[in-house]
């Protein structure tokens, strides 16, 4: 298979959506197939073998790591170039819209993804007078292509009752060689619990900002002053949780990566997952492979993840205190938070990279062979979009 991406977010960025890009390119490639990339501007020229193609971009304002690129005539030369047989539009904004305008001209089956909850976040920036607006330009785009994917079965029930339409399950994978218990070192585990590794560890990774809703583990230190937290990350909330935590045991790491990512997931205790907004959550399925019992609320993507009582527990937001109530049964009896942790492996094991990628390879195989009968004379489109594209470009060179 020819496969184009357009993304609107892509290395040097790392957040859950350029992972689960740069797994997708590594894994076309391994299987032989060949990909083309339209990214923002600052991207590398090449991933995984795939060519990379850039565009200038801006940042939504309430939430940077997300940028907005405009859409550019060099899209329909591209792509008659490449000639792919489906385009897959994720986290489609601008850029997408590019590619959807492409996939509807040259009539090439498109798939789109859905990986993050933008009115979600408008609402906790206080910007709540958007989210119907931006349901409905995500809306408009995602029910014109011929199937959306999502990272969980809650993500895709709260897109039905926002009458989306052709919803189907990407789940995130994990690598369950890279994350896992055999990562945990006393080196990490001292520098993490700052050289009191005999206390009970809680651990969060992920970004640094309001949204993931960090300040709900401060009362949990309060309430467990034997407890530890380390923060691995980074964002915009550092220095305000840094003086809120202040009175509390805390460490805050910046951003880890690789390897030393790795062993600080294996080197805790409990992995506290706090951000009620997120479709999916990777960083929870990265604990669960490092062996860790996972806090989490009982709402959002993770709900996918985390069964109550199995592999961790759940915790309901907007129920105060009920976070507190809830972690003290891991944090006084670590055999129970042990058990829950091995149980998070096992399930983490059915949700390696292979066997996630696959499945969204299948879904591209099933759309292309559905729309294959309606494409017998594609070349004839190819050919006169091409003819299409030649005059617009003769026309504004010379008949200005």
């Amino acid at each position: 298979m020819r496969i184009a991406i357009f993304t609107e977010t892509f290395l040097p960025k790392v957040d859950g959506i350029v992972v689960k890009v740069c797994r997708l390119l590594e894994h076309l490639e391994a299987r032989g197939h060949t990909a083309l990339v339209f990214a923002p501007s600052g991207s590398p020229k090449e991933h995984a073998g795939a060519k990379v193609i850039s565009f200038r971009s801006l940042p939504i304002p309430f939430y940077p790591e997300l940028n907005i690129s405009p859409p550019w005539a060099i899209v329909d030369r591209k792509l008659r170039e490449f000639k792919p047989d489906l385009i897959h539009l994720v986290n489609p904004v601008s850029l997408g819209l590019a590619g959807l305008r492409a996939a509807k001209l040259y009539q090439i089956p498109v798939i789109a993804s859905y990986h993050t909850d933008v009115p979600g976040f408008a609402e906790h920036w206080k910007l709540g007078f958007l989210s119907d607006s931006i349901y409905r330009y995500a809306r408009w785009i995602h029910n014109k292509v011929d199937l959306n994917v999502c990272p969980s079965e809650f993500t895709r029930k709260q897109l039905y009752e926002h009458n989306f339409q052709r919803v189907e399950i990407w789940r995130g994978g994990v690598d369950i060689k890279l994350y896992s218990p055999k990562k945990r070192t006393s080196e990490t585990r001292n520098r993490l619990s700052d050289h009191q590794p005999e206390r009970p560890l809680l651990l969060y990774v992920g970004r640094v900002s309001p949204e993931k809703r960090i300040d709900r583990l401060h009362p949990i230190l309060k309430a467990y002053p034997e407890a530890r937290l380390a923060v691995v990350g980074d964002g915009p909330s550092r220095k305000d949780l840094q003086k809120k935590f202040a009175d509390t045991d805390t460490v805050f790491t910046g951003y880890l990566q690789g390897e030393m990512l790795a062993s600080a997931y294996a080197s805790g205790d409990i992995f506290a997952f706090t951000g009620d907004k997120e479709t999916f959550g990777n960083v929870v399925v990265e604990a669960m492979a490092s062996g860790l019992p996972v806090l989490a609320p009982n709402s959002g993507g993770v709900t996918d993840l985390v069964i109550d009582r199995f592999n961790g527990r759940q915790y309901d937001p907007y129920i105060e205190g009920n976070i507190v109530e809830v972690v003290g049964e891991m944090i006084n009896d670590r055999n129970l938070a042990r058990d829950y942790g091995l149980k998070g492996r096992e399930l983490a094991e059915g949700r390696t990279w292979e066997i996630t990628l696959d499945e969204l390879l299948c879904h591209y195989q099933n759309v292309i062979q559905t729309d294959r009968p309606k494409r017998r004379f594609k070349w004839l489109i190819w050919e006169r979009g091409a003819i299409a594209s030649e005059l617009n470009e003769f026309r504004e060179r010379w008949l200005k």
